[in-house]
């Protein structure tokens, strides 16, 4: 293995590295809020509680799939680049 090679394998292991820890950062930030600002509408308007909580699962799904484009970035980092 040249010393060139190694290089590029370094840094595509630090790539997805950072693809995933950014990508889980902002996903884990955002499921945060949303279920922060769920449970202070239910503890504002507990009658709410059914309809708020749907809300939340959905919104927490839809967050999430941004830590899932993360780990498929890094996971093309790791198995595209040579």
């Amino acid at each position: 293995m040249e010393f060139s090679e190694s290089i590029v394998t370094a840094a595509k292991y630090l790539a997805a590295g950072f693809a995933m820890g950014i990508g889980s950062i902002g996903a884990a930030y955002g499921e945060g809020q949303v279920a922060s600002h769920a449970i202070d509408g239910m503890a504002r308007q507990p009658e709410m509680e059914d309809s708020l909580l749907r809300t939340m699962v959905i919104g927490q799904a839809i967050t999430e799939s941004t830590g899932i484009y993360s780990l498929i970035v890094a996971i093309m980092l790791l198995m595209v680049v040579d």
